[in-house]
Formats: structure tokens, sequence, C-alpha cells
């Protein structure tokens, strides 16, 4: 398996940590036996103690009711491995196609006592209970989210930091510009200056 092997549970309240990444994300939900799958880009930490985050999901995506109905939905941060995979899950809706998820070549699974669909291929995963927000999901598109569970691939997160040193480049994140261009997640920079003088 890519990362499901490798996985490790995550203080909640260190979390945010995966998402300060500002990695291209992809958005699960589950409600009473259907699922949907969505990369997202307007994703990102919000507060701490325990984690909290904001998303952006518009109305017309399949997943989006999914998460109004079952109050959840779930964050993964997805890896260079899984870019076809990822591509194809936001070039297709499951409004058009019902079998987008089999489709894409993405592999699914589910932790704990959770139903929500996790793509394999995640350097992280964090689970969210949404704290209604009516108006701003109604005028904003925008859910804010409590992490209740989150877990993470104990090769590139270590000691509550995601650390890419001599990690194989299949497992850096992917960065979403526009069109069909993203980035993999470049070189650490650490300390004062950066070494960039030297």
């Amino acid at each position: 398996m890519i990362t499901r092997d490798y996985l490790e549970k995550v203080d909640i309240n260190k979390a945010y940590r995966l998402l300060n990444l500002g990695a291209t994300c992809m958005v699960t939900a589950e409600y009473n036996g259907d699922t949907g799958a969505m990369p997202a880009t307007w994703v990102g930490a919000l507060d701490y103690n325990p984690t909290k985050c904001t998303a952006v999901i518009a109305k017309e995506h399949y997943t989006r009711p999914l998460i109004e109905k079952s109050g959840y939905f779930a964050i993964g941060v997805p890896s260079v491995a899984i870019a076809k995979e990822l591509f194809y899950l936001g070039s297709v809706s499951k409004n058009d196609e019902k079998d987008k998820l089999e489709k894409s070549g993405a592999e699914f699974f589910t932790l704990d006592n959770s139903k929500i669909p996790l793509i394999d291929g995640c350097i992280g995963y964090l689970i969210f209970k949404v704290i209604p927000e009516p108006h701003n999901e109604q005028v904003y598109d925008l859910f804010i989210g409590e992490c209740v569970a989150a877990y993470a691939d104990k090769r590139v997160y270590k000691n509550n930091h995601v650390c890419f040193d001599g990690v194989d480049p299949k497992l850096h994140t992917l960065h979403y510009v526009a069109g069909s261009h993203f980035f993999a997640l470049g070189d650490e920079l650490k300390g004062d200056g950066f070494g960039l003088d030297e």
C-alpha cells in the first residue's frame, strides 16, 4: 500500500500542521452508504486545541450534500504518487458519472469507526465534525470543521512535524496552480537566513 500501512494517530491539537503545507487536499464524505471525493485547494487551518479548518465547497459539488446531511467530512493531504487519480477526481463530477470513484483508479479505505472513505496515497488524514455556520455555508460556500481524529504517514510525519528529508519524492505533497498545473513541494529551508546567503 502507498500510505495506509504506515499510518499512526496524530495529536488532534497538532494536526493543523498537516494543513500548514498549503497543499491541494482531498475532501471526502459519506452519507447513508453514498460516498463522494473531490480535490480542493481552498482548505486551511483555522484554530488548534483541537485543530479546526475551513473548506470552501461549492454547491454544485456532489460531495457537498453528503457533508450537509452527515455533519462530517475528511481531509486527505495527497502525495505525488496519486497525482493522476487526484486529477481525474477533480475533472469529473459524480453528478455526471456515478462510477467516478471506481473509474479514478483510486483505492479507498476507512479507519477506526469512521464511515468516511479515505483515498490511499495521502501523507495525512483529518476527520472533521462540521461546526454549523449556515450564513457562511450558503453565502460563501465555506464550511468550518473541528478535528475529531487525525492520522499521518510515519515516514513523513515525525515528532508532530512534517519532514521530507530523505523521503521518496513520490511522498511529497501536491500544490495546485491552475488548469493541470501543479507543483510538488520542494526542498526544506531551515533556520535564520535559510542558508540563502551561502
